[in-house]
């Protein structure tokens, strides 16, 4: 599920789709800048409702990136 929504979001980047897999990293793989990371944040927030920041320097893999969604909508439903 947060990997297809991760996938509809670098699709409307223009990613080409046969680059995204779990284990491309978002700037050496992807080669998305910052107003790219800035653009799937805010796709993140509206699908799922969390926030989730990929600002940082770390390049992460987009199983990571699935992963911090993962655990972010646990810890709102375990807050809520």
């Amino acid at each position: 599920m947060t990997m297809d929504a991760l996938k509809d979001i670098l699709v409307d980047l223009g990613i080409p789709e046969h680059e995204i897999t779990e284990t491309a990293l978002l700037r050496k793989d992807l080669q998305l800048d910052s107003t790219e990371t800035v653009d799937i944040s805010l796709g993140l927030k509206r699908r799922f409702g969390v926030n989730v920041k990929l600002e940082s320097r770390k390049d992460m893999t987009l199983k990571d990136v699935c992963e911090m969604v993962e655990q972010a909508i646990a810890t709102t439903a375990t807050a809520t």
